[in-house]
């Protein structure tokens, strides 16, 4: 089979300060080789910082003017490392398209979708505005977006994540191109969303016999849509090869530990084995000694204090309706729960389900003239949704929420030591600065941060270490319940297992109390005591973490578990 796309000892640097260089890709004087096939799905794999967008991002010379690229890249036979922009910018949406992780970041917010699809069609096949308002209205239906004529009107906050996701797709398919780059297409979808996205994609490769590099930090989620796996870490490829090879015969530790380091559905350990674990495992493993054997949870406080509790929970937006009207949209309906001390509530369910609107209603977050909100939530005795504004202000340091984007959840202004610092002062924990400087500092540190991190800027950091950053800025307030909201989505296998041990660690010591909303129901299996699952603002089932994965009552609940990559099922 010819290779379309070959890559061929890739060095990628890029210069700092004072001439310094960090090496991102290529690590140790081993560069990055492997060929991308026509018609084949190539999967790139690793944890965040393994070298993996780097790489892809190089391709089309996407990456910042402080990097240094050295080695081959061919494209049918051109390398493209020595190519000018004009020709980059050819190849650019017209035979290589890219696809990113996060569409609000990608689509431009101050224009609709319709215009922005209609860009590349009328720039590279040089079609007129109708005959590309055609086109566009021909590529939503075919990626999937219902009603795609009225929908090429809408923005892209107008549209849900994974719609706004399938408009990326179309855009990236607009010209037909023959090479398609993923780069963590699906990470932040729900499971329903997440395996539309990819059977999407799969029949678009089919359709069209396009190749596709799809990025991903999940060998689970690779291991039912690609047909080659190249897996890295430090900017070094460690193993690569056919995907059921791969998943049956792993030679590499570093591969073993992606494929076992997420949880499982099945069991419940007490704690989660990061990627080291493993590796020290197998390498004890091979030496004859010992392994350390996982041990089982224990079994929490039956009778621990409530500290929260909810009663009859509702949540209403007001929707424009003709020029002057207006109609009430329920996003939540008759939530109710109580959450004690030391546990934590699952709360899972498909994108618009109202998880997330649940979670900041507990915190009246909305605005009130968007919408009416009722019921009550009960904390210390007092109901959150009748408080003041002084009130509220002296409650919210005990009840922190960690937001789902971390790419929105930092100011970019402020270093990651300014953004820890400042809600320390506000409420006044620590005597002076240099304490809270340390506190700062320990808690990066708790997190799988050094000190380094400290006097940096958000931008400087991968989704996965902006989140960490955002659980450490809520632990400095030392709450007593913690909203989490999609709070791991972002994170790669590995240190998403070190931040729910992080989670249960302080659970125990502390006593906190998680609201855990999240897609994945292996990290809620993991992580919940009770979950509930929503559907359309609903609670449709509400049991333990054990009961509902094994033994779901509903239908909708049965389908969000079908949902779950089989190539992930044959991971655990």
């Amino acid at each position: 089979m010819s290779a379309l796309l070959s890559i061929q000892d890739l060095h990628v640097a890029f210069r700092m300060g004072r001439g310094v260089l960090a090496q991102a890709v290529g690590a140790g004087g081993t560069g990055v080789s492997f060929d991308v096939p026509e018609n084949t799905t190539v999967a790139l794999v690793g944890e965040s910082g393994s070298g993996k967008s780097v790489t892809a991002m190089s391709v089309l010379g996407l990456l910042p003017e402080n990097a240094q690229r050295s080695g081959r890249i061919l494209w049918h036979g051109q390398d493209l490392l020595q190519a000018g922009l004009p020709r980059l910018q050819a190849l650019r949406g017209r035979e290589i398209a890219c696809v990113f992780q996060d569409p609000m970041s990608s689509l431009n917010p101050v224009f609709d979708v319709g215009r922005q699809i209609c860009e590349p069609l009328m720039k590279h096949l040089g079609l007129g505005r109708r005959a590309a308002l055609a086109r566009a209205e021909a590529l939503f239906a075919e990626v999937g977006i219902p009603e795609p004529k009225r929908r090429l009107a809408s923005y892209p906050h107008e549209m849900s994540g994974g719609q706004q996701q399938r408009v990326m797709i179309a855009m990236a398919l607009a010209c037909e191109p023959k090479l398609l780059i993923a780069d963590e297409p699906t990470t932040a979808l729900d499971v329903t969303i997440q395996r539309q996205i990819m059977e999407l994609l799969a029949r678009l490769k089919s359709e069209r016999r396009m190749s596709v590099l799809f990025i991903s930090h999940d060998l689970g989620l690779v291991g039912e849509i690609a047909d080659q796996v190249v897996v890295m870490r430090g900017g070094v490829v460690r193993e690569q090869g056919a995907v059921a090879r791969i998943f049956a015969d792993p030679q590499d530790d570093y591969t073993r530990a992606l494929l076992a380091c997420r949880p499982s559905l099945e069991g419940n350990p007490a704690r989660l084995m990061v990627i080291d674990d493993h590796i020290a495992a197998a390498q004890a493993t091979a030496a004859g000694q010992a392994a350390a054997e996982a041990k089982p949870a224990c079994a929490k406080d039956a009778a621990a204090p409530v500290v929260l509790e909810v009663r009859a929970l509702a949540k209403s937006f007001w929707l424009r309706q003709g020029l002057f009207g207006r109609r009430e949209f329920k996003a939540v309906q008759g939530v109710n729960f109580e959450l004690r001390r030391g546990h934590t509530l699952g709360v899972v369910g498909e994108s618009g389900s109202g998880k997330t609107t649940m979670g900041l209603a507990l915190l009246r977050l909305h605005e009130p003239h968007r919408g009416p909100e009722s019921g009550e939530v009960i904390f210390d005795g007092r109901n959150l949704l009748t408080l003041d504004d002084a009130e509220r202000q002296l409650m919210r340091r005990r009840i922190q929420i960690v937001f789902q984007n971390p790419y929105a959840s930092l100011n970019p202004r402020f270093t990651i030591g300014q953004a820890l610092v400042e809600p320390m002062a506000i409420h006044r924990i620590g005597k002076t600065l240099a304490e809270r400087e340390q506190r700062a500092r320990s808690l990066l540190e708790r997190v799988g941060l050094d000190g380094r991190a400290f006097g940096k800027y958000p931008h400087e950091f991968s989704g996965g270490q902006r989140q960490r950053v955002a659980i450490a800025r809520c632990l400095t307030l030392e709450p007593e319940v913690l909203v989490l909201d999609e709070a791991v989505s972002a994170l790669d296998v590995s240190v998403q297992a070190q931040v729910l041990n992080l989670l249960k660690d302080l659970q125990d010591e502390l006593g906190l109390a998680y609201v855990f909303i999240s897609h994945d129901l292996a990290v809620v299996r993991f992580i919940s005591d009770e979950v509930l699952v929503m559907k359309d603002g609903v609670v449709v089932e509400q049991a333990s973490a054990a009961q509902i994965l094994a033994a779901p009552r509903e239908e909708y609940t049965k389908r969000l578990l079908a949902a779950i990559p089989r190539g992930y099922r044959a991971a655990v």
